[in-house]
C-alpha cells in the first residue's frame, strides 16, 4: 500500500519540528545550566560576592548590561552569524547567573532547589502542551503580553510603595503569565521551523531564538515562584 503525498509531508514536517524543537530545548537547557553554575559559583565565592554586591554600582551596570544584552540579542540574532548568536546567548546565561546569585543570599539553597523542580514540572507540563495541542493559541499573545507590561508597572510601582499585598499578587499574576507564555511561545516556536533547513546556520540562530524565548520563560517562571515558595535565610 503507498502513502499519498500528503501524508508523507505532513510526517516529514512533524519530524522536523520535533527535531528542531530538541535543539531548542537543548540550547535552553546549555543557558541555564551555565547561569546555575555561575549563580552557584559566586555565592560561594567570598571574594567573587565582595566584588559583585560590595559596591553598589557593580550590580546596577551588570542588570543594565544584561538588559542591554538580551534586547541585542532578541533583535539581531538572525542577522548575526550562528558562533555570534550562541556566543552572545551564552553570555548572557553567564551574566544573569551573577546577577541571580544574590538568590543564595536570600533564600534557603533547600527551597530555591525545591522551587527549580517545580518550576522545570510546571514548565515542562505546559511546554507539551504547547507542543501537542491542535488549538490555536495566537489569541494568548495579546492577552500574555498586556499582563506582561502590568506586572512589570505594577512592580516598579511597589518599589515605592513596598506593599506585601501588592508583592504577593504581581507574583501570583507573573506566574499564571509565564505559564501561559510556556505554551504559547513553545508553540509559536515550532511552528518558526523551516522544512529542509536543518544543519544550516538559518537553523542554529532560529533554535537559538527558540532557546532564549524559552529560557526568559523558564527564568521569569522561577524566580516569580520563588517569590511565594522561597524560605528566607
Amino acid at each position: 500500500m503507498t502513502t499519498s503525498p500528503r501524508y508523507v509531508s505532513m510526517d516529514a514536517v512533524a519530524a522536523e519540528q520535533q527535531r528542531f524543537m530538541v535543539r531548542v530545548y537543548n540550547w535552553m537547557t546549555a543557558g541555564l545550566g551555565i547561569t546555575g553554575f555561575m549563580a552557584y559559583y559566586i555565592a560561594n565565592s567570598p571574594t567573587m560576592l565582595k566584588i559583585v554586591f560590595g559596591n553598589p554600582i557593580v550590580p546596577i551596570v551588570l542588570i543594565i548590561a544584561q538588559i542591554g544584552l538580551v534586547f541585542w540579542l532578541a533583535s539581531r540574532v538572525m542577522k548575526m552569524s550562528a558562533s555570534q548568536a550562541t556566543g552572545v546567548f551564552m553570555l548572557y546565561a553567564g551574566l544573569t547567573g551573577i546577577t541571580l546569585s544574590s538568590i543564595f543570599i536570600v533564600y534557603t539553597a533547600a527551597s530555591i532547589t525545591s522551587t527549580f523542580l517545580i518550576t522545570a514540572g510546571t514548565f515542562g507540563a505546559m511546554s507539551l502542551y504547547g507542543y501537542t495541542t491542535k488549538k490555536d493559541l495566537t489569541s494568548w499573545g495579546s492577552f500574555l503580553f498586556m499582563g506582561l507590561i502590568g506586572i512589570i508597572i505594577a512592580s516598579v510601582v511597589n518599589m515605592f510603595m513596598e506593599s506585601e499585598m501588592m508583592h504577593a499578587i504581581i507574583s501570583y499574576a507573573g506566574v499564571l503569565i509565564f505559564v501561559g507564555l510556556t505554551a504559547y511561545d513553545t508553540q509559536k516556536i515550532k511552528e518558526m521551523n523551516i522544512l529542509g533547513n536543518e544543519g544550516t546556520d538559518e537553523d542554529t540562530k532560529e533554535a537559538v531564538q527558540g532557546a532564549l524565548t524559552l529560557y526568559l520563560d523558564f527564568i521569569n517562571l522561577f524566580l516569580m515562584l520563588l517569590r511565594l515558595l522561597g524560605d528566607r535565610e
